[in-house]
């Protein structure tokens, strides 16, 4: 009888900074947070809520960045800010985004969290979200990530894709 080889997914140093810097961030919350990963506080509404009221720091926003498959460009598009705004808010020291912008980078988070649960790796997500798209009226899921509304059609098609449901 042979054993099956159990498949343990080991947490990429990126991963642990996110857990180290989320938690960090949300002991200033009034839910007291003694120590809470990034996929947790991505699932808690309420946390969330604090963290656009309260604005994200750019140094959580920065690990952020680093874990989605989005380039700075992209990044800049999305917030509707230049590219050179963005490297002024990394040299200023304790940078917190406006409630606004806390919001577009928290969607992008959880479009990058489903996307990895849906396709397993960062490169399948990146070519996903830059490929035309049927069922997203052919447009890419990347053009769609600008707004909410677009953001919801991108979390559905992933919500299918997870499914079985193909158009």
């Amino acid at each position: 009888m042979s054993e099956q080889p159990v498949m343990v997914t080991a947490k990429s140093t990126i991963e642990h900074k996110l857990d180290k810097e989320i938690t960090s961030f949300l002991r200033q919350s009034p839910v007291k947070v003694k120590s809470i990963t990034y996929e947790d506080f991505l699932s808690d509404k309420m946390l969330i809520i604090f963290a656009i009221r309260t604005g994200i720091p750019y140094s959580l926003f920065d690990l952020i960045q680093d874990y989605t498959p989005l380039t700075e460009n992209d990044w800049a598009d999305f917030l509707d800010i230049s590219t050179k705004s963005l490297h002024r808010y990394k040299s200023a020291e304790n940078y917190s985004f406006k409630s606004i912008h806390s919001e577009k980078i928290i969607e992008v988070a959880e479009v990058t969290k489903m996307g990895l649960e849906v396709f397993g790796n960062m490169e399948k997500l990146r070519l996903w979200l830059n490929t035309p798209n049927y069922a997203l009226g052919s447009l890419k899921p990347i053009e769609l990530l600008k707004d909410s509304y677009g953001k919801d059609l991108v979390m559905s098609e992933l919500i299918h894709i997870n499914h079985g449901i193909l158009v």
